[in-house]
Formats: structure tokens, C-alpha cells, sequence
């Protein structure tokens, strides 16, 4: 196998005839390695227990960025606001709306996102074990993109239609299944992937500024030491950095995404002309909506993803061996 060639693919995204018509030898050398496998395991356990512990941040985030409208007709006056409004109509179940649709795609997202990176990894890391900082922004980017393409797109398009459904006069959506049927029905399997262009733009800046913070804090942290077990609440630490940094890297485009997964998705030709709009009828600071309870939620997501991920992998190279 030429390993230049397959430099940036990870090796658990190829088709299945190429690996079948290969030599016994070279099936072995394609197929992921114990460390993808563990990644994708331990990613899968983090992205489930994840979710559940932080998707009122998230929900109230998306309620804010689909409040475009102006002057006395918005909805909402801020975070705490939407949180009082939606308690009041709905109760706090109403703040987990859309929750189904998060836990069915976080697993196999978490999964590609953390498979992916590792595999990228594998390709990429040095004869000392490490990666460069370019290294890390284009292993993240991979990831990122990887898991905007097989999940994140069709399972934010969904959370995204749930959550406007909800503030409709008359919601529509009586379950997960009965929405995701109904979306089909009328726009077809493209209605689950509006948005994957500015989907891959956030999910791949997402992860190349958030893997290529933490990998460098921990480089640091380490030292010499290059094996070293980072302690838990330190990885927590340096996972709320890399949060924090990514959202204010790439509001703008989560913002655009959010629009181009939205009920009214149909006003914009396309994600350039979304962003057009956004600017032209609301000014830039709508492209920094939904910042405050964005923060909140991806500063807790990234801490408790990178403090659970971790222990899982240590845990599994412990009892794992290869």
C-alpha cells in the first residue's frame, strides 16, 4: 500500500471492494487499527453520556439563533428569557426537546469524530510520537469534516426542524421517527442534509481549533514526558480552552448553518446567500447570536468530552492490548 497516497483518508472510510479485492497481507495493513477501534469505542460512550449531561445549553442556543426577528416582535430577550418562556409554555421538559434527535446522532458522531482523528493520527504522527501544529490543525480538520459528512449534518438538520417546530402555532413533529418521515416525505433524504456545506466549514474548524489547543496543552503539560497521563481535571481545564477558542473561531458559521437547517431554510439560494442576508437585513452582530449560551454549553461539552474520552482510552489501552 502506498502510504503517501492514502496520507489524509482515514483507512475505516474506504470502500469495502478495494479492501476485498487486496491480498490477505494487505487487508491486514488496511483494516483500522486497535487504536481507531478503541477511538471509536471510547468516542461512541463519550458523545451518549455528553449529550445528556448539556442539551438545555444547546437547545436554548438554537432558540436564540432562529429569533431573527427585530424590534418588538422577538421572541426573546436573552438566554435566561428563552429558558423562563420555555419552562412557562412547555416545562422544563421543554428544554429537552429534540434530545431524542441529539442521542441518536452524537454516538456514531463522537464515534467518526474521535475514530477519524485517530487514524488521521496514526498517518500522520511522527517518530516520536507526536504531532506538529500543523499536524494537529489538519488531523482536527479531517475529523471535523469526516463526521459533519456521516452525522452531524443529517442529525443537526433534524434537531434544528424539531426545535422551530416547537414554536409553530401548531407543531407538526409527534416524535423522532414521525418528524424525521415527515421531512422525507416532503423534501426527500435532501431535506436531512441542508447545510452540509457550512456544516463541514463548522465541525471542520471546530475540531482543527479544538484538537490543535488541547493536543498542544497537553504536549506542553507533558514535557519530556511524552507518555504521560495527563490528570482528569487538567485534560477538563485545557478541553474548556479549546472550547472557548472554537466558539469564537466559527459563531458565524454555526449561525449560517443554523439558518440553513431551519423551517424557513428555503428563503436562502444557498450558504453564500444566507451569509448575504444575515448581513444585509440583520447587521454583523446576528452572526455572533446564540454566543453566550454557545459558550456556556461547548465550554461544559468539550471539558466533560476530552475528561470522559480520555479515561475511556486509558482505560482501554490498559485492558486492551495490541
Amino acid at each position: 500500500m502506498d502510504r503517501n497516497n492514502n496520507k489524509f483518508q482515514p483507512q475505516f472510510l474506504r470502500p469495502t471492494a478495494q479492501l476485498m479485492a487486496a491480498s490477505p497481507s494487505q487487508q491486514a495493513a488496511t483494516l483500522p487499527s486497535s487504536k481507531t477501534l478503541k477511538g471509536i469505542l471510547a468516542g461512541a460512550i463519550t458523545g451518549g453520556l455528553e449529550i445528556c449531561i448539556t442539551f438545555p445549553t444547546e437547545y436554548v442556543k438554537t432558540q436564540l439563533q432562529l429569533d431573527e426577528k427585530s424590534g418588538a416582535q422577538k421572541r426573546y430577550k436573552g438566554p435566561v428569557d428563552c429558558v423562563k418562556v420555555t419552562v412557562r409554555e412547555h416545562g422544563v421538559r421543554g428544554l429537552y426537546r429534540g434530545l431524542s434527535v441529539l442521542l441518536y446522532g452524537s454516538i456514531p458522531k463522537s464515534a467518526v469524530r474521535f475514530g477519524s482523528f485517530e487514524e488521521f493520527k496514526k498517518q500522520l504522527v511522527g517518530a516520536n510520537g507526536t504531532l506538529n501544529g500543523q499536524q494537529r490543525l489538519l488531523c482536527g480538520l479531517g475529523a471535523g469534516v469526516s463526521e459533519a459528512i456521516f452525522a452531524v449534518t443529517p442529525m443537526e438538520t433534524v434537531k434544528v426542524k424539531f426545535i422551530n417546530d416547537q414554536t409553530s402555532a401548531k407543531p407538526r413533529f409527534k416524535g423522532f421517527f414521525h418528524g424525521v418521515r415527515v421531512i422525507v416525505a416532503e423534501q426527500g433524504i435532501r431535506g436531512c442534509y441542508q447545510g452540509l456545506t457550512a456544516t463541514m466549514m463548522k465541525q471542520g474548524s471546530n475540531q482543527a481549533i479544538r484538537f490543535f489547543v488541547i493536543e498542544t496543552l497537553k504536549d506542553w503539560y507533558r514535557g519530556d514526558d511524552k507518555q504521560m497521563k495527563v490528570p482528569t481535571l487538567v485534560t477538563g481545564l485545557f478541553g474548556a480552552i479549546a472550547g472557548t477558542a472554537s466558539v469564537y473561531g466559527n459563531t458565524p458559521i454555526d449561525v449560517i448553518k443554523t439558518r440553513m437547517q431551519g423551517l424557513d431554510a428555503h428563503r436562502y439560494k444557498n450558504t453564500w446567500d444566507c451569509a448575504v442576508q444575515i448581513m444585509k437585513h440583520e447587521g454583523p452582530r446576528a452572526f455572533y447570536k446564540g454566543t453566550v449560551p454557545r459558550l456556556s454549553r461547548v465550554t461544559l461539552d468539550v471539558a466533560i468530552t476530552f475528561m470522559i474520552y480520555d479515561n475511556f482510552m486509558h482505560f482501554f489501552n490498559k485492558v486492551w492490548k495490541t
